[in-house]
């Protein structure tokens, strides 16, 4: 299925009916009265969050969505009957911005999750309610209001615990292949991975959390070179970031500046990414001697003057990536932790032991 991350849409609510003007007519009453009803209330347009879809393709067909109106009053007391809402499906995940004033109008992230986006109007009032001891046949009403009509921007921001980022070809699709049941493509070439992947990584009862792999970044992306920074929306939820590296680049080129090169585009997209715990994974070790791995990675921690943790792995091989994962959820437990007893240590300030890292 193609993945599609963002959509316009426009909702229309329905209208409240109108009030009816009616006077009793019956045999021996010469002064029946009013008896003119109201207008029903307009249906609702809603969006509910569905953990069953995962992209927002259907609305590349259908982008109107119009609620039903409500119907006019009727003599004899009669209230007509109410417009019936309609509710669009969307992923868990959609962020719901309204185009013409660009105010965020809300966020579904929980399954069933209900969002009003356009309001039904009311129905208007029948010549009942204009009875007076001065006025006993009314011959007034008031029409139905005009339901919401609404431009709708919506964007699917994923809803994982764990971030790759890197280069195209730094191997992260055979990263999360290796720790998850994912199976996202693989091959020798720039750009496979063209769409988000999500995998599930389950250490045990009650310890698993999701990772996201994201289409590789170059440099230049925020100004629009290879697929650009679209994707990055989907690392903004993420607790935690994975900085995969190809640590022997077969184009010869340098390691550091590459990493670099990704942080000054994660900067120009959004500076609060730099800040969030980011770890450094240094993947293919298994393409460089056996006896020259340790020493190579930490010359390029030491150039990078790399302070939060880091590994050294080769995912292909599959080798200490169990270790990283077991560290990721460690730090999410001292996280967990650190709320529950309110404490004032922050995220960012968790560190691992030396021997923990590779």
């Amino acid at each position: 299925m193609k993945f599609v991350d963002e959509a316009i849409i426009k909702v229309q609510a329905g209208d409240g009916g109108n009030g009816c003007i009616s006077f009793r007519r019956e045999k021996f009453i010469p002064f029946g009265g009013p008896d003119g009803g109201d207008g029903g209330s307009g249906g609702s347009v809603w969006l509910i969050a569905d953990e069953g879809l995962n992209t927002l393709i259907d609305f590349r067909h259908q982008r109107n969505f119009k609620a039903q109106r409500g119907q006019n009053g009727m003599g004899s007391d009669m209230y007509g009957k109410g417009g019936e809402d309609t509710t669009i499906r969307v992923p868990i995940g959609t962020v719901v911005t309204n185009v013409d004033t660009d105010e965020a109008i809300g966020d579904l992230t929980v399954h069933g999750q209900r969002l009003l986006v356009a309001q039904g109007g009311k129905g208007g009032l029948g010549n009942i309610h204009f009875k007076s001891s001065v006025n006993r046949a009314p011959r007034k009403s008031t029409p139905g209001t005009p339901g919401d009509v609404r431009e709708l921007k919506l964007e699917l921001k994923l809803l994982a615990d764990v971030g790759l980022l890197g280069f195209p070809n730094a191997g992260k699709s055979t990263f999360i292949r290796a720790v998850s049941a994912a199976t996202p493509r693989v091959a020798d070439y720039p750009f496979t991975t063209l769409h988000p992947n999500l995998g599930v990584v389950s250490l045990g009862t009650d310890q698993s959390f999701v990772i996201a792999d994201i289409p590789g970044l170059i440099e230049g992306a925020a100004e629009g070179a290879g697929l650009g920074i679209q994707f990055l929306r989907h690392l903004t939820r993420t607790r935690l970031l994975l900085h995969l590296v190809d640590v022997a680049p077969i184009d010869g080129s340098d390691v550091v500046e590459q990493v670099h090169a990704i942080e000054h585009e994660l900067e120009k997209f959004n500076p609060e990414l730099l800040q969030r715990p980011r770890w450094l994974v240094l993947n293919k070790a298994d393409v460089l001697p056996e006896d020259e791995r340790q020493a190579i990675a930490e010359d390029i921690v030491t150039r990078l003057g790399w302070t939060q943790p880091w590994f050294l792995v080769s995912a292909i091989a599959r080798e200490n990536t169990l270790s990283v994962c077991q560290q990721v959820q460690r730090f999410f437990e001292s996280q967990r932790q650190a709320r529950e007893e309110g404490s004032d240590m922050l995220p960012g300030d968790v560190r691992l032991r030396g021997d923990d890292q590779a």
